[in-house]
């Protein structure tokens, strides 16, 4: 199988348009035209893991973190990025790196986290911004159908749990074609006036091309008119981070048990209890000390992330509980999930969930 038919199974999984601007995404090492034979995934495309996928025959390595994430100026092997990337290389082993793309993701790192605590009733914690556009366009009401259903198969219209979502509304249309024009209806250098349907939709930003493809391939007009703009609202389905609640509330001491068990945590470091039961929790796999003012607004009990450091624990401000569970633990069911994916999308193919444990983080 071709590597572009596989990043096209990952990206349905993970867009990479949902991935954060700083973020380093998508194939790091290799040729989308290269046939792969076998798939190795992981969380950290580590030189061992790179070992592992030439034993079991596999040339391409999936892994959510990227090993390439700033860049290099020179490739001689002098530390661990440097030479799992020469060992890739000299074996024709692609890298395909998922990270921030799957942490925003609805489904994605974070609601993965939220089911392995057993918590229900999610929602994103930070919607991201900036991320959908909105389509208006005319057309006459025959040509109606045609094209808003083409629109909506390019990805328009979808609004939170809902698709097909589109406004419309009826007016008149007026035009006068010149020498080089060859309008659908009446003449040129005729001054025409019609009935016409005005058209709107969103759709996220990295469909734009996809949706103006639809949009010219079935509009009966020969110049379309048409207007995108850009929109300010949060979408609510793609972002850092999850809120999620307990059915029953449980003890600080409780909570913090049930965390440790359910995450694997070698140990948790946390703020002062504060006396009061945990029943709303937020969640951040990862480095999430900047959601911490986040967490609060949106009223949780205890936030769950890593990598905190000493000062950011005063930022619980008597409000919640903050939890570091340290960064492997907080995404560590993510490769399953990935593995998982891929085995039920591309099937009677060799995928194999890596057995190395690539977590630098030991506990005495």
């Amino acid at each position: 199988m071709q590597l572009h038919k596989i990043i096209s199974v990952l990206e349905e999984m993970a867009p990479l348009a949902y991935a954060e601007d700083f973020d380093n995404v998508g194939l790091l090492v290799g040729n989308t035209n290269q046939e792969i034979n076998g798939i190795v995934v992981c969380h950290d495309a580590l030189e061992e893991v790179i070992d592992e996928a030439i034993a079991k025959n596999c040339n391409l390595v999936v892994c959510f973190h990227p090993i390439l994430f700033s860049g290099l100026k020179k490739i001689t092997g002098k530390n661990y990025v440097e030479r799992a990337i020469i060992k890739a290389i000299r074996n024709d082993i692609a890298i395909y790196a998922i990270h921030t793309a799957l942490d925003n993701h609805k489904n994605g790192v974070n609601k993965i986290f939220c089911d392995a605590l057993g918590l229900t009733n999610t929602k994103i914690l930070i919607p991201k911004q900036n991320f959908i556009k909105k389509l208006v366009t005319y057309t006459i009401p025959e040509n109606t159908e045609k094209l808003r259903n083409a629109l909506f198969e390019a990805g328009a219209g979808n609004i939170g749990n809902y698709e097909n979502c589109s406004f419309n509304s009826e007016g008149i249309g007026t035009y006068k074609g010149n020498e080089n024009s060859n309008p659908k209806i009446g003449n040129k250098f005729e001054w025409v006036q019609n009935t016409e349907v005005k058209i709107e939709v969103t759709f996220e930003k990295h469909l734009e091309s996809k949706i103006l493809k639809a949009l010219f391939n079935n509009h009966i007009y020969e110049e379309v008119a048409y207007e995108i703009y850009s929109l300010t609202n949060s979408h609510q389905n793609i972002g850092l981070g999850m809120l999620g609640a307990f059915k029953n509330a449980v003890s600080e001491t409780d909570f913090l048990q049930l965390v440790k068990e359910k995450m694997g945590c070698g140990g948790i470091r946390h703020s002062q209890f504060l006396g009061k039961p945990i029943q709303k929790v937020a969640v951040l796999g990862g480095s999430g000390s900047s959601a911490i003012k986040n967490a609060i607004a949106a009223g949780a009990d205890a936030f769950i992330t890593a990598d905190l450091k000493y000062h950011q624990f005063y930022e619980a401000e008597n409000q919640l509980l903050l939890a570091d569970i340290g960064h492997f633990e907080s995404e560590r069911f993510t490769k399953n999930y990935i593995f998982e994916y891929l085995t039920k999308k591309i099937t009677n193919f060799a995928i194999v969930l890596s057995d190395v444990n690539t977590n630098p983080v030991q506990y005495f």
